[in-house]
C-alpha cells in the first residue's frame, strides 16, 4: 500500500538512538510506498534538514540532546508543510498536549508495532490526526477537571448535537469516510460540518479542533 493517491511517502527520522533509527529505516525501506528522506540524532539537525528536505512526514523523538524534538517541532511547523509525529517512551500528558498545540499531527509511543507506525504515517499523510488509544484516554481524563476553569474557543459557540458527534469522532482519529459510516451521512456532509466548525472556531486543521475539544470537555459522552 502506498501513500495517499499512490505516491511515495517521504519520511524523516529524528532520534538520538542509532539502533532505533535503524529499525525504523529498515521498516520504511522494506515497505512499498515509503522512502527515508533523511535522519538526525538531535533536534537542531532535524529542524535544519527537515526544512531543507521537506519530507512529507517527520518522526521526531520528544527527548533528544540539545534541542528537543518539541523545540524542533516548534520551529518547523509554522514554516513547513511537513506533518509531524512525535515519538516517546513516556506517555506524559504535558508532552502530548504541547505537541498537539504546536500543530503536530500525531503522537505515538515508541513501543508501537510496525503496523501501527505505518498506519500512523499513512493517516497523518492523508491529513488526519493520529493518537495512540492510550494517549487519547489520558488526555480525556486530564482535561475533564479543567473544564470549568478555562475559557476556551467553544465559549459562546452553539454547536448542534451532530456537530458535537463529528468532533468526537475527529478527536478519536476517524477519517471522513469512517465518520460518515458511523453517522450514516455522506462524506461531503461530513466535510461541510468540518468546514463550518473550522470557521466557527477559527482553526485550520483537525488536530487543532481535537485539542480544543479536549480543553472544552466535549469528549465526555453525555451518558
Amino acid at each position: 500500500m502506498t501513500g495517499t493517491g499512490g505516491e511515495i511517502v517521504s519520511v524523516f527520522l529524528a532520534d538520538d538512538d542509532d539502533r532505533f533509527r535503524g529499525v525504523y529505516r529498515k521498516l520504511f525501506d522494506r515497505t512499498p510506498g515509503f522512502r527515508v528522506a533523511g535522519e538526525a540524532a538531535d533536534g537542531e539537525t532535524a529542524a535544519r534538514l527537515v526544512g531543507a528536505l521537506k519530507p512529507a512526514v517527520a518522526l521526531l523523538d520528544v527527548q533528544m540532546p540539545g534541542t528537543s524534538g518539541l523545540e524542533a517541532a516548534r520551529r518547523l511547523l509554522p514554516a513547513t508543510a511537513t506533518r509531524v509525529i512525535m515519538l516517546t517512551t513516556f506517555d506524559l500528558d504535558e508532552y502530548v498536549y504541547e505537541a498537539l498545540t504546536l500543530g503536530a499531527s500525531g503522537f505515538l509511543l515508541k513501543n508501537a508495532s510496525p503496523p501501527e507506525v505505518l498506519h500512523a504515517v499513512r493517516t497523518v499523510h492523508a491529513g488526519h490526526a493520529m493518537l495512540a488509544p492510550e494517549i487519547t484516554a489520558r488526555l480525556m481524563r486530564q482535561f475533564a477537571p479543567r473544564r470549568p476553569e478555562r475559557r476556551h474557543a467553544f465559549a459562546g459557540q452553539v454547536l448542534s448535537a451532530r456537530e458535537t458527534e463529528v468532533i468526537r469522532y475527529v478527536a478519536r482519529g476517524y477519517s471522513n469516510q469512517q465518520i460518515a459510516d458511523e453517522l450514516m451521512l455522506s462524506v461531503e456532509t461530513v466535510r461541510t460540518y468540518l468546514r463550518r466548525m473550522f470557521a466557527k472556531l477559527d482553526v485550520n486543521d483537525r488536530t487543532h479542533l481535537a485539542v480544543l475539544a479536549y480543553e472544552a470537555g466535549l469528549l465526555h459522552e453525555p451518558r
